[in-house]
This record gives C-alpha cells, structure tokens and sequence, in this order.
C-alpha cells in the first residue's frame, strides 16, 4: 500500500461502534492516501509492504476525530455585552428582544458590514474554535434578515470553508427573527424569507440545509412548516431551533419533517422525545446558552436516553446567549450541567454532531474511507477532555491528511 502519511505511536479514540469505550484502539496507526483514511489498526496489524511518504510519530498521544461544531452563528457584526450586562441585572432575554434589543440588535450592525469585515470577524472567533480542535464547523445566517443581508452572510460562511482551515457546513436562517421594517407586516416578511430569500441562496448554491427559530417571540409552527415545505421542494434538509423557552410543538415539528436536529429542547415534552426517536432526529444540546441565560430547565436528558436518541453537543457560538469559543469548554459544560458522561459529550461533538449535519458518512468517526480529519490531544485519557475547562490541551490538527 502506498500512503501520503502515517500516523503512528499513538492511541486512537475512534469514536466509532466498536463496544470498547471512545471505540479505542491502544498502540494504533493510520495511514492517509488522499486526504482519506486508507488504513487503520494496531500498529502491529500495518499492511505487509506499505510505503508512506510522511511518518508521524505522535509520542503515545490520543487522537480523535476533528471535533464537529455543529450549532454556530460565527458570522454577524458587533456584539451584545450591553445586554450580558442587563441580564445580569435581572432584565429577561423575552424583555430584551421585545425592547428591540436581542437578535435584531446584531441584524444592524450586520447588515452595515461588509463581506470582508463579517470574514475577518468570523476567522478571529473560529481561532478559538480551531484551538479546541474544530475542524468542522455549521455556519448559520439569520443575522441578515433581507435578502442581500442573508446572502452576504452566506457567503462569507462558504468563504470560510474555503480558505480558514475548517469543513463548513450552511444554514440558511431566514426565520429568525422579525427584522424591524416588518415589524407590521409579519405575514409579508414570512412570504420574502419563503418564497424570495431561500431559493435565492439555493440558487446560487450557498445552502446546505434551512434552520428557523419555533417560539412564541420568534415563529410559529405553522409559520416554520411553511419554510420547510419550501425546503423539501427544493431537496434541502432542516433542522430547528426548538423548545428552547417553552414547550411549543417544536420537537414534534421538526421530527414532522424528519429533521436532522432540533435544538436546544430545554422544554421539549415525553412526547416530543418520543417523535424524535421515531424520525431519527439527533438532539443538539447547547450548554453556552443555557449557562448564559441562567435557565434552569434543563433538557430531557434522560428520556433523550432512554428513547436512544442521539445527542449532539455544540457551541451555539453567538453575540447575545452563546459568546463561547471553546468546543472542549461545551464538553465540560454538557457533563457539569445536562450529567452527561465524558463519552456522551465526547460523542456528541464527533459521531452524533455529523449526524446533526448529515455529514456521518464523511467525517465524526475514524474509519477507513472516511475523510482524515483529526485531532491530537497532549492528555492522558479521553476524558480529560471534558475535565478541563480552559487549558490548551491540542496539540495539531489534521484537515484532509494535512498539517492544518
């Protein structure tokens, strides 16, 4: 077998099926051949006669697959920390939005930048991502609101996929929020963000899938079955903001449309879990936000288990409840808030966090054939890194085979 690199001297967490915990291989190796997984196993088990332009010896450090941010807003203008501030001081996120403060608050300051200065903001927050050991990442819009807006954000989100270091997967999140020129014509923005936003970005193939925000301060049901009936028209799957600050029918929905994920579900009901079990739907747990927001419900974590539905961990990196830059500080925060174990989160942010994006059979998991996107850590054992909060524990990154 002839490869471009082996990595050897090193333990591998596969994060694959395998009934061994984190799907570990001890003494492992993996050999690359364009940008693919060509081989992996024992070390001992390399292929009689291989060839490998480039050795790798990895000191006996663990590597996983690239961690999978899979709920993001990393493209917007400005910041929130006037309302951190507000919040803290006792002022709801619902006060602050209907004060036109919130999501609309980032539509302008969006809206004034350029693609250059949305870009250059995004690549220094993805830093810090990347620093975790990103190297796939969802990008959604939603901070736009009009149609050049949405498309502007878009773009810069496809720009980052191909020239910042990481996978980018995009959203389209038209149905977000009620942008302020349509503060009395919400029917008339729903109809624009429908039938003119979307298949705008379609067409000029910016969209991997369509988001929306269920609740009773952002969008109907009936308003957000519109949208994804526009997205199964045009072959693109979604996915939902659901359940986040009431039981609002978001989970039944977005299992409704089989749905990749419906996240956040700090509320969503038994039966809602049971619909997402039956669809297959993965549940995105977002832990930034529900720290930022001092919520105390938490999501239903157990029938999520007990269902056996895929729980996904991510950032939910945004300006107003979300301003975290850090995966591995999500892990912890999923384990120390939702009880997660290190190899649920751990999980969640590899194999079930590619499932979220329908990306499994490319990355999230290392296995032969599958794209060698990799993290390797200076730890000791896996779980160390949902153990410590804020070290500097990568130690490279492999995008593709490729010192990234």
């Amino acid at each position: 077998m002839i490869a471009d690199r082996l990595l050897i001297d090193c333990r591998v967490a596969t994060m694959a099926e395998t009934g061994v915990p984190y799907g570990a291989i001890e003494d492992g190796a993996i050999l690359v051949r364009d940008g693919r997984i060509a081989w992996m196993g024992h070390a001992g088990d390399l292929p009689e006669g291989f060839e490998a332009a480039q050795i790798d010896r990895l000191g006996g450090r663990w590597i996983t697959p690239g961690l999978i941010d899979c709920h993001t807003h990393l493209v917007f203008g400005g910041d929130r920390s006037g309302e951190f501030e507000q919040r803290l001081s006792g002022v709801s996120y619902e006060d602050i939005a209907r004060a036109g403060g919130g999501i609309v608050a980032s539509v302008s300051a969006t809206r004034e930048a350029s693609e250059d200065e949305l870009y250059n903001l995004a690549v220094k927050r993805l830093a810090g991502l990347k620093e975790t050991g990103v190297t796939t990442v969802e990008i959604k819009s939603g901070y736009g609101l009009d149609r050049d807006s949405e498309l502007k954000m878009l773009r810069v989100a496809r720009r980052i996929g191909r020239n910042a270091g990481v996978r980018v997967s995009t959203s389209y999140l038209g149905l977000h929020a009620l942008p302020p020129e349509h503060r009395d014509a919400r029917a008339a923005y729903v109809d624009k963000a429908v039938d003119d936003i979307l298949p705008a970005a379609h067409a000029e193939g910016l969209v991997d899938a369509v988001d929306a925000y269920c609740e009773p301060i952002a969008f109907t049901t009936e308003e957000v079955a519109r949208l994804f009936d526009k997205a199964e028209a045009l072959g693109l799957p979604v996915r939902l903001h659901a359940d986040q600050l009431s039981d609002s029918g978001g989970a039944a929905l977005a299992a409704r449309y089989r749905a990749l994920s419906a996240d956040h579900i700090e509320y969503t009901s038994e039966a809602g879990v049971a619909a997402m079990a039956e669809a297959g739907v993965v549940a995105v747990l977002l832990p930034g936000a529900f720290l930022m927001l001092r919520e105390t419900r938490m999501p239903p974590v157990a029938l999520l288990r007990g269902r056996g539905v895929a729980m996904a961990v991510a950032t939910d990196c945004n300006p107003g409840t979300s301003p975290m830059l850090s995966m591995t500080a999500a892990l912890n925060l999923a384990c120390v808030q939702f009880r997660l174990t290190p190899e649920e989160a751990l999980t969640g942010a590899t194999r079930h966090a590619a499932r979220a994006l329908g990306m499994e059979h490319e990355v999230g998991t290392l296995e032969t054939g599958k794209a060698a996107d990799i993290a390797v850590w200076d730890i000791s054992r896996p779980a160390e890194l949902a153990y410590w909060l804020g070290a500097p524990l990568l130690h490279r990154r492999y995008l593709g085979g490729e010192i990234a």
